[in-house]
């Protein structure tokens, strides 16, 4: 099952890459269910804390408009498109991730 996490992360990546260059309506959803189930396989309780620093990282970087830096010619679209679907794809995972922390952290609570 963890080799299913490890696919659904490659094929996330380059799906967000690929994504630049090839408009399709079903793009978003599908980074989406493969970013929950890379938050859900790939990413346990250590890299918990780094991966959401990370994500929050692309997050603001995503709001800020990065692909300014890239205002030549026809760049500028298919860097915030490839930008876009990864922030959705991290994005998800990230929720899930940042659900699991909270319920660790109640757990932990609890035996307190």
């Amino acid at each position: 099952m963890r080799n299913f996490g490890k696919w659904a992360f490659v094929v996330g990546i380059l799906l967000a890459l690929i994504s630049g260059y090839v408009s399709s309506s079903y793009i978003p959803m599908i980074l989406i269910a493969l970013g929950l189930i890379v938050g859900f396989l790939n990413i346990g309780q250590k890299e918990a804390e780094k991966f959401l620093v990370a994500a929050i990282a692309l997050l603001v970087i995503g709001a800020a408009g990065v692909t300014a830096l890239f205002s030549t010619g026809g760049l500028v679209g298919i860097t915030q498109s490839i930008l876009n679907n990864f922030i959705s794809f991290v994005s998800s995972a990230a929720l899930v991730v940042a659900i699991k922390a909270i319920v660790t952290l109640g757990e932990s609570n609890e035996k307190k």
